[in-house]
């Protein structure tokens, strides 16, 4: 007898899905140290650096609300699609503008906010597209951070080697061509019925019924506001800073392999989660984010580069294995015809206050020293933690069994037709 169960993690749609959403990560992995090489090796200030950030992450956090509507309303595949599409050619025009050299900022600055505002329309998809292609969702969610953490190995380096050989303009071409890539392996994904919001609502009952869903569980928009702290003081000025810090001190493509080694601690982090499932996710994703401190400290205290490197595998490794803890647990205790929206919504959470943090790097800079503000954020992350822990409902929350909750509403067809909760148990059986 042959056994007909279809694989935890690696079915026909896991694999096209993977691989889309790998070639648009390493997209995204070159686009921070190639601008941020880019900028400083031209001449522009770290100022220039934390600005051009902002205006790339400001519009996705502003954006990703309506992107998670417009993905329940008009499925995330399509929006995915369309964001991919847009993202490949901003690229193209990043690699113009960069080929005959950044003389006005604003151009920049508008092509970044595009590109961000398509990250928007993609990101809500990306994580509610992983319960329906995949039954075991964390191991699929720490292969998908594992590949997030290849990415970030190879992206950085390759753009820091670009750079430092040639152009940030050749960058941009490689990227528009993992977009083309993503975008393609899209088109090719059937994910049948899905999860859809109540026919007929406007898009600010679905805002507001997101709103509610979200608000209901106070363990993730606990997270949320301590991760808004977080952001400002913590990760926000990490990049401008650590890029102002290393890449004169050490080069563009000492910079780039520096982040790449950060990249390969994220792929031990993703691998670990993938072995390990603890019955409390959030609490021992907490105990992991001890290492983070460890990037700033790092390069607050000037250590040489193979000490550097060391507490940037480590960190790499902390961030992976929360990031995988917090993705499982909200993917896996939503309702999917909510999933989108309440991911837009934590996402915009977390990533909200980023922008802020990367804008005030350069002025913290000037007026305390780039080493004092890392250090600053080091011992936030510690305080981060010990909040995290401390906080009964988010230490508390217990794992549940993979796979999305239970829809509760209509099923919403990539024709765009109904169908009933009864056609999505009819596809699952099917496939199985």
């Amino acid at each position: 007898m042959h056994d007909r169960t279809p694989p935890a993690i690696w079915s026909r749609s896991f694999r096209l899905y993977f691989t889309a959403r790998s070639c648009g990560l390493l997209g995204d992995a070159m686009l921070p140290v190639a601008v941020s090489a880019g900028l400083i090796g031209s001449g522009h200030s770290v100022s220039t650096v934390g600005y051009a950030l902002a205006w790339w992450l400001a519009p996705f956090a502003g954006l990703i609300l309506i992107g998670g509507v417009l993905a329940d309303r008009f499925t995330a595949r399509r929006m995915m699609i369309g964001a991919d599409l847009a993202n490949l050619v901003t690229r193209v025009l990043l690699a113009v503008l960069f080929f005959h050299g950044v003389q006005h900022t604003w151009q920049l600055y508008g092509l970044l906010a595009v590109a961000g505002a398509a990250g928007a329309m993609f990101q809500p998809g990306a994580a509610s597209t992983v319960p329906l292609v995949a039954r075991d969702v964390q191991g699929a969610n720490g292969v998908l951070r594992t590949a997030e953490a290849v990415t970030a190995l190879g992206g950085p380096a390759l753009a820091g080697a670009l750079v430092g050989a040639g152009s940030t303009g050749w960058v941009m071409v490689l990227a528009a061509v993992t977009f083309g890539l993503s975008a393609l392996c899209l088109l090719g994904l059937r994910l049948g019925p899905v999860p859809a919001p109540p026919p007929g609502d406007s898009l600010w009952r679905n805002l507001v019924a997101g709103w509610r869903e979200f608000r209901s569980r106070r363990w993730m928009w606990g997270v949320i506001l301590i991760w808004m702290v977080y952001s400002v003081l913590g990760s926000g000025p990490l990049i401008p800073l650590a890029a102002g810090v290393l890449v004169p001190a050490h080069g563009s493509a000492v910079y780039g392999l520096l982040s790449a080694v950060y990249g390969v601690g994220t792929v031990v982090g993703g691998l670990l989660a993938i072995r390990f499932k603890p019955h409390r996710p959030l609490a021992a994703g907490s105990l992991a984010m001890l290492a983070a401190p460890l990037y700033p400290l790092g390069v607050a205290l000037h250590l040489a580069v193979p000490a550097l490197a060391g507490c940037l595998l480590v960190a790499g490794a902390g961030y992976t294995f929360w990031g995988v803890m917090w993705a499982t647990s909200v993917q896996t205790q939503v309702p999917g015809e909510v999933l989108n929206r309440i991911h837009a919504y934590e996402v915009a959470g977390s990533v909200c206050m980023v922008p802020l943090g990367s804008a005030l790097a350069g002025p913290a800079a000037g007026a305390f020293g780039a080493s004092a503000v890392l250090l600053f954020g080091a011992v936030v992350t510690v305080a981060v933690v010990g909040v995290l822990l401390a906080t009964p409902s988010i230490r508390g929350l217990r794992r549940v069994a993979d796979g999305p909750a239970r829809p509760v509403g209509p099923i919403l067809m990539e024709d765009g037709s109904q169908a009933t909760r009864e056609a999505l148990a009819a596809s699952a059986d099917s496939s199985a």
